[in-house]
Protein backbone atom coordinates (compact mmCIF):
# COMPACT_ATOMS: atom_id res chain seq x y z
CA UNK A 1 0.00 0.00 0.00
CA UNK A 2 1.41 3.45 -0.88
CA UNK A 3 2.37 5.86 1.85
CA UNK A 4 -0.34 8.31 2.91
CA UNK A 5 2.15 11.04 3.88
CA UNK A 6 1.68 14.19 1.84
CA UNK A 7 4.78 15.88 0.38
CA UNK A 8 5.75 19.30 1.70
CA UNK A 9 4.05 22.21 -0.10
CA UNK A 10 5.94 24.12 -2.77
CA UNK A 11 7.50 27.34 -1.46
CA UNK A 12 7.58 30.92 -2.68
CA UNK A 13 11.12 30.26 -3.87
CA UNK A 14 9.90 27.30 -5.95
CA UNK A 15 7.35 29.48 -7.73
CA UNK A 16 9.82 32.34 -8.16
CA UNK A 17 12.26 29.96 -9.82
CA UNK A 18 9.57 28.69 -12.20
CA UNK A 19 8.57 32.22 -13.22
CA UNK A 20 12.20 33.16 -13.75
CA UNK A 21 12.68 30.06 -15.88
CA UNK A 22 9.65 30.98 -18.00
CA UNK A 23 10.86 34.56 -18.49
CA UNK A 24 14.32 33.36 -19.49
CA UNK A 25 12.87 30.78 -21.88
CA UNK A 26 10.74 33.51 -23.47
CA UNK A 27 13.78 35.72 -24.04
CA UNK A 28 15.71 32.81 -25.55
CA UNK A 29 12.78 32.18 -27.90
CA UNK A 30 12.80 35.80 -29.04
CA UNK A 31 9.60 36.70 -27.20
CA UNK A 32 8.81 39.84 -25.26
CA UNK A 33 7.30 37.72 -22.51
CA UNK A 34 4.76 35.14 -21.44
CA UNK A 35 1.07 35.75 -20.65
CA UNK A 36 -0.73 33.16 -18.55
CA UNK A 37 -4.48 33.07 -17.90
CA UNK A 38 -6.40 30.82 -15.51
CA UNK A 39 -5.48 27.18 -15.95
CA UNK A 40 -2.75 24.64 -15.23
CA UNK A 41 0.12 26.91 -16.33
CA UNK A 42 -0.95 29.59 -13.84
CA UNK A 43 -1.27 27.05 -11.04
CA UNK A 44 2.19 25.66 -11.82
CA UNK A 45 3.82 29.09 -11.99
CA UNK A 46 2.14 30.76 -8.99
CA UNK A 47 0.14 28.23 -6.97
CA UNK A 48 -2.98 30.30 -7.69
CA UNK A 49 -5.95 28.20 -8.75
CA UNK A 50 -9.37 29.72 -7.98
CA UNK A 51 -12.05 27.26 -6.95
CA UNK A 52 -14.51 28.80 -9.43
CA UNK A 53 -13.87 29.49 -13.10
CA UNK A 54 -14.57 33.15 -13.84
CA UNK A 55 -15.08 35.08 -17.07
CA UNK A 56 -13.24 38.03 -15.52
CA UNK A 57 -9.69 38.50 -16.78
CA UNK A 58 -6.94 37.02 -14.66
CA UNK A 59 -3.50 37.28 -16.27
CA UNK A 60 0.09 36.68 -15.20
CA UNK A 61 2.57 38.80 -17.15
CA UNK A 62 6.17 37.56 -17.23
CA UNK A 63 8.90 39.41 -19.07
CA UNK A 64 12.70 39.35 -18.94
CA UNK A 65 12.87 43.06 -18.05
CA UNK A 66 10.17 43.45 -15.42
CA UNK A 67 8.85 41.87 -12.21
CA UNK A 68 6.19 39.14 -12.46
CA UNK A 69 2.79 40.79 -12.30
CA UNK A 70 -0.57 39.11 -11.70
CA UNK A 71 -3.67 41.02 -12.79
CA UNK A 72 -6.83 39.91 -10.99
CA UNK A 73 -10.38 41.15 -10.46
CA UNK A 74 -10.64 43.15 -7.23
CA UNK A 75 -13.06 40.68 -5.69
CA UNK A 76 -10.56 37.85 -6.32
CA UNK A 77 -7.56 39.69 -4.85
CA UNK A 78 -7.76 38.13 -1.35
CA UNK A 79 -7.60 34.63 -2.82
CA UNK A 80 -4.71 35.60 -5.10
CA UNK A 81 -2.81 37.05 -2.15
CA UNK A 82 -3.29 33.77 -0.27
CA UNK A 83 -1.73 31.68 -3.07
CA UNK A 84 1.52 29.92 -2.26
CA UNK A 85 3.51 31.91 -4.81
CA UNK A 86 1.93 35.28 -4.15
CA UNK A 87 5.04 36.59 -2.46
CA UNK A 88 6.92 36.27 -5.74
CA UNK A 89 4.54 38.43 -7.80
CA UNK A 90 3.21 41.97 -7.86
CA UNK A 91 -0.58 41.84 -7.72
CA UNK A 92 -2.65 44.48 -9.50
CA UNK A 93 -6.43 44.45 -9.46
CA UNK A 94 -9.15 45.90 -11.65
CA UNK A 95 -12.76 46.67 -10.74
CA UNK A 96 -15.96 45.81 -12.56
CA UNK A 97 -16.81 48.62 -14.94
CA UNK A 98 -13.18 49.36 -15.79
CA UNK A 99 -11.28 47.96 -18.78
CA UNK A 100 -9.16 44.97 -17.71
CA UNK A 101 -7.40 44.91 -21.09
CA UNK A 102 -6.13 48.43 -20.54
CA UNK A 103 -4.69 47.29 -17.21
CA UNK A 104 -3.01 44.33 -18.90
CA UNK A 105 -2.01 46.27 -22.00
CA UNK A 106 -0.11 48.81 -19.93
CA UNK A 107 2.37 46.03 -19.10
CA UNK A 108 2.91 44.97 -22.72
CA UNK A 109 5.29 46.29 -25.32
CA UNK A 110 3.30 47.92 -28.13
CA UNK A 111 4.99 45.73 -30.75
CA UNK A 112 5.82 42.70 -28.59
CA UNK A 113 5.46 39.03 -29.48
CA UNK A 114 4.15 37.05 -26.53
CA UNK A 115 3.66 33.44 -25.69
CA UNK A 116 0.16 32.96 -24.30
CA UNK A 117 -1.23 30.01 -22.37
CA UNK A 118 -3.37 27.58 -24.32
CA UNK A 119 -6.18 27.88 -21.78
CA UNK A 120 -6.68 31.62 -22.45
CA UNK A 121 -10.24 32.34 -23.52
CA UNK A 122 -10.67 33.80 -27.00
CA UNK A 123 -12.48 36.84 -25.57
CA UNK A 124 -9.40 37.71 -23.51
CA UNK A 125 -6.96 37.25 -26.39
CA UNK A 126 -9.15 39.41 -28.63
CA UNK A 127 -9.41 42.02 -25.88
CA UNK A 128 -5.63 42.22 -25.62
CA UNK A 129 -5.33 42.53 -29.39
CA UNK A 130 -7.85 45.40 -29.44
CA UNK A 131 -5.96 47.22 -26.72
CA UNK A 132 -2.51 46.61 -28.20
CA UNK A 133 -3.09 46.09 -31.95
CA UNK A 134 0.64 45.93 -32.67
CA UNK A 135 1.21 42.88 -30.48
CA UNK A 136 1.37 39.26 -31.67
CA UNK A 137 0.65 36.05 -29.77
CA UNK A 138 1.80 32.46 -30.03
CA UNK A 139 0.42 29.44 -28.20
CA UNK A 140 2.75 28.25 -25.44
CA UNK A 141 2.46 24.76 -26.89
CA UNK A 142 3.96 26.11 -30.12
CA UNK A 143 6.63 28.47 -28.76
CA UNK A 144 7.59 26.99 -25.37
CA UNK A 145 6.28 23.42 -25.50
CA UNK A 146 8.73 22.03 -22.94
CA UNK A 147 8.21 24.73 -20.29
CA UNK A 148 6.72 22.29 -17.77
CA UNK A 149 8.21 19.13 -19.26
CA UNK A 150 11.30 18.70 -17.07
CA UNK A 151 10.30 17.95 -13.49
CA UNK A 152 12.36 18.75 -10.40
CA UNK A 153 12.87 16.37 -7.49
CA UNK A 154 9.76 17.53 -5.61
CA UNK A 155 7.59 17.09 -8.69
CA UNK A 156 9.03 13.63 -9.32
CA UNK A 157 8.18 12.70 -5.73
CA UNK A 158 4.55 13.67 -6.31
CA UNK A 159 4.35 11.81 -9.62
CA UNK A 160 5.85 8.70 -8.02
CA UNK A 161 3.32 8.87 -5.19
CA UNK A 162 0.46 9.23 -7.67
CA UNK A 163 1.77 6.25 -9.65
CA UNK A 164 2.06 4.12 -6.53
CA UNK A 165 -1.50 4.99 -5.54
CA UNK A 166 -2.80 4.02 -8.99
CA UNK A 167 -0.87 0.75 -8.75
CA UNK A 168 -2.49 0.03 -5.39
CA UNK A 169 -5.90 0.65 -6.94
CA UNK A 170 -5.12 -1.83 -9.74
CA UNK A 171 -4.04 -4.53 -7.29
CA UNK A 172 -7.35 -4.12 -5.45
CA UNK A 173 -9.54 -4.06 -8.57
CA UNK A 174 -8.22 -7.51 -9.49
CA UNK A 175 -10.08 -8.82 -6.42
CA UNK A 176 -13.42 -7.40 -7.59
CA UNK A 177 -16.02 -9.43 -9.46
CA UNK A 178 -16.38 -8.34 -13.10
CA UNK A 179 -18.69 -10.94 -14.71
CA UNK A 180 -22.35 -9.98 -14.66
CA UNK A 181 -21.70 -6.36 -13.68
CA UNK A 182 -21.86 -3.22 -15.81
CA UNK A 183 -18.76 -1.36 -16.92
CA UNK A 184 -19.99 1.63 -14.90
CA UNK A 185 -20.00 -0.51 -11.75
CA UNK A 186 -16.33 -1.43 -12.16
CA UNK A 187 -15.50 2.17 -13.07
CA UNK A 188 -17.12 3.33 -9.81
CA UNK A 189 -15.03 0.78 -7.93
CA UNK A 190 -11.88 2.13 -9.56
CA UNK A 191 -12.78 5.73 -8.73
CA UNK A 192 -13.37 4.79 -5.12
CA UNK A 193 -10.04 2.98 -4.92
CA UNK A 194 -8.13 5.94 -6.37
CA UNK A 195 -9.66 8.16 -3.69
CA UNK A 196 -9.01 5.56 -1.01
CA UNK A 197 -5.32 5.61 -1.89
CA UNK A 198 -5.02 9.37 -1.77
CA UNK A 199 -6.23 10.92 -5.03
CA UNK A 200 -8.08 14.18 -4.47
CA UNK A 201 -9.36 14.14 -8.04
CA UNK A 202 -10.35 11.29 -10.38
CA UNK A 203 -10.07 12.30 -14.03
CA UNK A 204 -11.02 9.11 -15.87
CA UNK A 205 -11.87 5.45 -15.32
CA UNK A 206 -12.00 3.74 -18.69
CA UNK A 207 -13.49 0.25 -18.52
CA UNK A 208 -13.69 -1.14 -22.06
CA UNK A 209 -15.04 -4.68 -22.08
CA UNK A 210 -15.19 -6.99 -25.10
CA UNK A 211 -15.74 -4.97 -28.29
CA UNK A 212 -15.75 -1.72 -26.32
CA UNK A 213 -12.07 -2.26 -25.60
CA UNK A 214 -11.35 -1.55 -29.28
CA UNK A 215 -12.20 2.12 -28.59
CA UNK A 216 -9.11 3.57 -26.81
CA UNK A 217 -11.13 6.30 -25.04
CA UNK A 218 -14.31 4.35 -24.42
CA UNK A 219 -16.42 5.79 -21.64
CA UNK A 220 -17.61 3.15 -19.22
CA UNK A 221 -21.16 2.30 -20.24
CA UNK A 222 -24.06 0.04 -19.43
CA UNK A 223 -22.67 -3.05 -21.17
CA UNK A 224 -22.70 -6.07 -18.86
CA UNK A 225 -19.27 -7.68 -18.69
CA UNK A 226 -19.30 -11.32 -19.73
CA UNK A 227 -17.14 -14.36 -19.05
CA UNK A 228 -14.33 -14.50 -21.58
CA UNK A 229 -14.21 -10.73 -22.16
CA UNK A 230 -10.95 -8.87 -22.43
CA UNK A 231 -11.29 -5.64 -20.44
CA UNK A 232 -9.09 -2.56 -20.85
CA UNK A 233 -8.69 -0.62 -17.59
CA UNK A 234 -7.26 2.91 -18.00
CA UNK A 235 -7.54 5.19 -14.99
CA UNK A 236 -5.95 8.12 -13.23
CA UNK A 237 -6.30 11.52 -11.63
CA UNK A 238 -4.45 13.92 -9.37
CA UNK A 239 -2.71 13.28 -6.07
CA UNK A 240 -1.05 16.26 -4.36
CA UNK A 241 -1.70 18.15 -7.58
CA UNK A 242 0.16 15.72 -9.88
CA UNK A 243 -1.19 13.10 -12.23
CA UNK A 244 -1.44 9.35 -12.45
CA UNK A 245 -2.34 7.41 -15.59
CA UNK A 246 -1.96 3.66 -16.02
CA UNK A 247 -3.53 0.98 -18.17
CA UNK A 248 -3.69 -2.79 -17.81
CA UNK A 249 -5.71 -5.36 -19.70
CA UNK A 250 -7.45 -8.22 -17.93
CA UNK A 251 -9.68 -11.09 -18.98
CA UNK A 252 -12.71 -12.51 -17.25
CA UNK A 253 -11.57 -16.10 -16.85
CA UNK A 254 -9.21 -17.80 -19.29
CA UNK A 255 -8.36 -15.62 -22.30
CA UNK A 256 -9.05 -16.39 -25.92
CA UNK A 257 -5.81 -17.51 -27.66
CA UNK A 258 -5.75 -14.41 -29.88
CA UNK A 259 -6.20 -12.13 -26.87
CA UNK A 260 -3.19 -13.79 -25.30
CA UNK A 261 -1.21 -13.43 -28.56
CA UNK A 262 -2.09 -9.75 -29.00
CA UNK A 263 -1.33 -9.03 -25.38
CA UNK A 264 2.12 -10.56 -25.80
CA UNK A 265 2.82 -8.31 -28.80
CA UNK A 266 1.72 -5.17 -26.93
CA UNK A 267 3.81 -6.19 -23.94
CA UNK A 268 6.87 -6.63 -26.18
CA UNK A 269 6.25 -3.22 -27.79
CA UNK A 270 5.88 -1.51 -24.43
CA UNK A 271 9.09 -3.08 -23.14
CA UNK A 272 11.05 -2.20 -26.29
CA UNK A 273 9.89 1.42 -26.09
CA UNK A 274 10.86 1.60 -22.42
CA UNK A 275 14.33 0.21 -23.13
CA UNK A 276 14.80 2.88 -25.84
CA UNK A 277 14.39 5.71 -23.30
CA UNK A 278 17.61 7.60 -22.63
CA UNK A 279 18.71 11.24 -22.70
CA UNK A 280 19.11 12.69 -26.17
CA UNK A 281 16.82 10.25 -27.95
CA UNK A 282 14.16 12.09 -30.00
CA UNK A 283 10.62 11.74 -28.65
CA UNK A 284 9.45 10.34 -31.98
CA UNK A 285 11.97 7.50 -31.76
CA UNK A 286 10.12 5.97 -28.78
CA UNK A 287 6.97 5.93 -30.90
CA UNK A 288 8.85 4.36 -33.79
CA UNK A 289 10.27 1.59 -31.62
CA UNK A 290 6.87 0.60 -30.23
CA UNK A 291 5.19 0.87 -33.62
CA UNK A 292 7.85 -1.25 -35.30
CA UNK A 293 7.18 -4.19 -32.98
CA UNK A 294 3.44 -4.07 -33.59
CA UNK A 295 3.80 -3.55 -37.35
CA UNK A 296 6.26 -6.42 -37.70
CA UNK A 297 3.74 -8.65 -35.94
CA UNK A 298 1.10 -7.75 -38.56
CA UNK A 299 -1.08 -5.45 -36.44
CA UNK A 300 0.29 -2.04 -37.44
CA UNK A 301 -3.02 -0.70 -38.78
CA UNK A 302 -4.63 -1.42 -35.41
CA UNK A 303 -2.24 0.77 -33.39
CA UNK A 304 -4.19 3.99 -33.89
CA UNK A 305 -2.72 6.54 -31.45
CA UNK A 306 0.61 8.00 -30.36
CA UNK A 307 2.79 6.00 -28.00
CA UNK A 308 2.71 8.49 -25.16
CA UNK A 309 2.11 11.91 -23.64
CA UNK A 310 3.71 13.95 -20.90
CA UNK A 311 2.18 14.16 -17.45
CA UNK A 312 2.48 16.58 -14.55
CA UNK A 313 -0.09 19.02 -13.18
CA UNK A 314 -2.28 17.78 -16.03
CA UNK A 315 -2.56 14.21 -17.27
CA UNK A 316 -1.86 15.20 -20.89
CA UNK A 317 0.92 17.71 -21.64
CA UNK A 318 4.20 17.87 -23.57
CA UNK A 319 6.33 15.99 -24.40
CA UNK A 320 4.36 13.85 -26.84
CA UNK A 321 5.88 10.61 -28.08
CA UNK A 322 4.67 10.79 -31.65
CA UNK A 323 6.05 10.87 -35.18
CA UNK A 324 7.07 14.41 -36.04
CA UNK A 325 8.30 15.37 -32.54
CA UNK A 326 12.09 15.64 -32.77
CA UNK A 327 12.67 17.18 -29.32
CA UNK A 328 15.23 15.15 -27.36
CA UNK A 329 14.46 13.38 -24.12
CA UNK A 330 15.91 15.16 -21.09
CA UNK A 331 16.37 13.80 -17.54
CA UNK A 332 13.34 14.75 -15.48
CA UNK A 333 10.82 14.41 -18.31
CA UNK A 334 7.82 12.22 -17.41
CA UNK A 335 5.48 10.60 -19.91
CA UNK A 336 3.34 7.59 -20.61
CA UNK A 337 4.40 4.65 -22.76
CA UNK A 338 1.15 3.03 -23.86
CA UNK A 339 1.10 1.08 -27.10
CA UNK A 340 -2.11 -0.74 -27.94
CA UNK A 341 -3.84 -2.91 -30.50
CA UNK A 342 -7.56 -2.44 -31.20
CA UNK A 343 -9.53 -4.96 -33.25
CA UNK A 344 -12.89 -3.37 -34.16
CA UNK A 345 -15.91 -5.31 -32.97
CA UNK A 346 -13.77 -7.75 -31.03
CA UNK A 347 -11.43 -6.47 -28.31
CA UNK A 348 -8.54 -4.16 -27.46
CA UNK A 349 -5.31 -4.44 -25.52
CA UNK A 350 -3.21 -1.63 -24.02
CA UNK A 351 -0.39 -1.54 -21.44
CA UNK A 352 0.62 1.83 -20.00
CA UNK A 353 3.22 2.98 -17.51
CA UNK A 354 4.41 6.45 -16.57
CA UNK A 355 8.15 6.67 -17.15
CA UNK A 356 10.67 9.31 -16.15
CA UNK A 357 13.95 9.91 -17.93
CA UNK A 358 17.09 9.47 -15.82
CA UNK A 359 20.74 10.05 -16.62
CA UNK A 360 21.09 6.34 -17.39
CA UNK A 361 17.82 5.64 -19.19
CA UNK A 362 14.26 5.35 -17.89
CA UNK A 363 12.51 4.56 -14.62
CA UNK A 364 8.96 3.30 -14.40
CA UNK A 365 6.62 5.01 -11.95
CA UNK A 366 4.12 2.16 -12.37
CA UNK A 367 5.36 -1.23 -11.27
CA UNK A 368 2.36 -3.58 -11.35
CA UNK A 369 2.72 -6.75 -13.40
CA UNK A 370 2.43 -6.57 -17.17
CA UNK A 371 0.94 -10.05 -17.21
CA UNK A 372 -2.54 -10.43 -18.65
CA UNK A 373 -4.62 -10.06 -15.50
CA UNK A 374 -7.26 -12.67 -14.69
CA UNK A 375 -10.47 -11.63 -12.93
CA UNK A 376 -13.67 -13.45 -12.08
Amino acid sequence: MPTTAKPAPFTVDDYAARMARAATAAAEAGLAGVLVALGPDLAWLTGYQPTAVTERLTLLVLSPDGPPTLIVPTLERPDAEAAAGAGAVTIRDWTDGSDPYAAAGALLRADGRYGISDSTWAMHLLGLQRNRPGTAYLSLTDCLPMLRAVKDADELERLAAAGAAADAAYEEILKVRFAGRRETDVAADLAGLLRRFGHEQVDFTVVGSGPNGANPHHEAGERVIEAGDAVVLDFGGLLSGYGSDTTRTVTVGEPDPEVRKVHGIVREAQQAAFEAVRPGVPCQEIDRVARRVITDAGYGEFFIHRTGHGIGVTTHEPPYLVEGEPAPLVPGMCFSIEPGIYLPGRFGVRIEDIVTVTAEGGRRLNTTSHDLGLVS
